[in-house]
């Protein structure tokens, strides 16, 4: 589609499971975008179409380039908090509308309610955003469906057990696309100002019947067994931040016993009913047998720098 008039929007997290997929939806829609990345070698896995510029939101005064005539900016915050303050305000001097990412911590629901740094974070760049003149919508997607590839994955790959804590709680994973696909529309519509998007998936699942499903998609039976919170925090240690670790076996803990929380705002906004978690693994089947080296483009995977 050949891109329209209208002034470019910049998408941060740009190479990240989120942010790629959105550059893609926004070109594929005629809209002209720019991406930013802290990399000048990530450029070359990013579509031709795209204007690449190098910044960095933890140097405020990089980001100036990227945003002088922009339109709007798709932020995913993947910075310490400690230049959030300086970089809301810059955004703010150069563009009417911002579009964040972030997280379901105002939802009344106990998997959601956990105290948790990433959740503090973003209720803090979400009132620095208030603060200003700048035109907002708020994105707050459940648990991702891509999740799985970085907690199963390795097991599966290896043909083990999949041993996991809380396996009977329930969530509703959100496909990527379709948070993507939210995105870019809030993006290239001014109406969606003020808009507060909580995105889940179409159907309560306990984690063990998601492992049930990625077995489904591979066509195979994956065992699933049960394993202590002592137990996951002894074998995280080193690959996962501990507050990270804490934060999802509480999560997971007080939302035991009870359905996922659900919403219809994707198939309200979109008007396609969301991406179940089974059409997602089958999807991306071949992400849990192949190794991460050998799987192709950064959909699926969280990046070093991008969500």
């Amino acid at each position: 589609m050949n891109q329209t008039d209208s002034p470019p929007v910049l998408v941060t997290g740009a190479t990240g499971r989120i942010g790629r997929i959105v550059i893609d939806q926004l070109l594929d829609a005629g809209v002209p975008v720019r991406a930013l990345t802290h990399r000048a070698e990530a450029a070359a896995t990013l579509p031709a179409k795209a204007e690449v510029f190098t910044g960095d939101l933890t140097a405020p005064e990089s980001l100036d380039p990227a945003l002088n005539g922009a339109g709007a900016v798709f932020l995913v915050w993947t910075a310490p908090p400690r230049t959030a303050a300086a970089a809301i305000e810059r955004l703010a001097a150069h563009v009417p509308r911002v579009v964040f990412l972030s997280s379901p911590h105002r939802t009344p629901h106990p998997l959601f309610q956990q105290p948790n740094p990433m959740a503090a974070l973003h209720a803090d760049i979400e009132r620095l955003i208030a603060a200003t003149a700048l035109r907002s919508t708020i994105i707050r997607p459940g648990m991702l469906a891509s999740n799985s590839l970085a907690w199963w994955a390795p097991a599966i790959r290896a043909d083990r057990t999949v041993r996991w804590p809380y396996g009977a709680t329930e969530t509703a994973p959100v496909d990527d696309r379709d948070v993507a696909a939210v995105a870019a529309q809030t993006l290239r519509q001014d109406t969606h100002a003020g808009g507060d998007y909580v995105l889940t998936g179409p159907e309560s699942l306990t984690q063990a019947a998601q492992v049930s499903l990625i077995g489904d998609a591979l066509g195979q039976r994956i065992p699933f067994e049960e394993m202590t919170p002592d137990e996951f925090r002894n074998l995280s240690k080193g690959t996962a931040p501990g507050p990270v670790i804490d934060m999802l076996l509480d999560a997971w803990s007080a939302a035991a016993g009870q359905p996922a929380y659900i919403t219809t705002t994707v198939a309200d906004l979109l008007g396609t009913a969301p991406r179940t978690f089974h059409q997602w693994a089958t999807d991306h089947a071949t992400a849990f047998t192949q190794s991460p080296q050998d799987s192709e483009g950064s959909e699926g995977s969280q990046e070093s720098e991008d969500l």
